[in-house]
């Protein structure tokens, strides 16, 4: 098995029968004294799902988010809070 790493997502497009996520990575150019780093973003890879395994995708995704949620690296959304209905 071929392993890719990147550090974002770049693209995501479902067409209705598969779904693309595009993986960037980020190159940063030789550091010098006194100036800014600077780096670019290059694709890393492409991944394909068909329908079925892009619902697996998200399924499982959806078992990891209380994990990171609880490890302190995603906050949990918070909701809106309900407005009551307007009199008419």
């Amino acid at each position: 098995m071929v392993e890719t790493f990147a550090d974002s997502v770049t693209g995501l497009i479902f067409d209705g029968q598969t779904l693309r996520i595009e993986f960037g990575v980020t190159r940063f150019d030789d550091v010098k004294p006194n100036t800014p780093i600077t780096g670019r973003r290059y694709p890393a890879c492409r991944l394909v799902l068909p329908r079925v395994a892009a619902v697996d995708l998200i399924n499982c995704m959806q078992q990891v988010a209380p994990a990171l949620t609880q490890a302190g690296v995603v906050k949990a959304a918070q909701r809106p809070a309900a407005s009551p209905p307007k009199a008419g």
